[in-house]
């Protein structure tokens, strides 16, 4: 049985997207899908927030999804927070394609992302390697552009 989410971005700006998520099986990776417009060319943090509250906008969301207290990192590190997807690129057009595969996400269990906040960030995300306190928190990416609660879907 295929599990499958979406969540739709938005913000206080221009940004906005979907993203899809879908898992083969309870073991499976999760594939993440789709595109996000009204970015300025070049990399943007892309994280799984814990909670899906945006009632204050997307600072509602609070941290990166963190269950098991590691410091966070990119998507391919081994030690990461579950929320860790690195970056997203866009283009001179203003959009970024997502296409990942993350071994780390679930759409199932008890560290399932559906009901998070997907966030799309201001800046590049420096995967912990930026020498600082706040790059082993959130990468030194900056503000919240554009977030959406992961909801599932068909």
């Amino acid at each position: 049985m295929v599990l499958k989410a979406v969540c739709v971005l938005a913000g206080a700006g221009e940004t906005s997207g979907t993203v899809h998520f879908e898992q083969e099986s309870e073991s499976a990776p999760v594939r993440v899908t789709g595109e996000i417009k009204g970015l300025t060319p070049g990399d943007h943090g892309f994280h799984v927030h814990v909670f899906g509250d945006n009632t204050n906008g997307c600072i509602s969301a609070g941290p990166h999804f963190n269950p098991h207290k590691k410091n966070h990192a990119g998507p391919n590190d081994a030690e990461r927070h579950i929320g860790d997807l690195g970056n997203v690129t866009a283009g001179e057009n203003n959009v970024a394609k997502v296409d990942i595969t993350d071994k780390m996400l679930t759409l199932t269990g008890p560290y399932s992302i559906i009901g998070r906040t997907m966030v799309v960030h201001e800046k590049a995300d420096d995967l912990g390697k930026g020498q600082n306190e706040e790059s082993l928190k959130t990468g030194n990416a900056g503000a919240r552009l554009a977030c959406g609660v992961i909801g599932i879907t068909e």
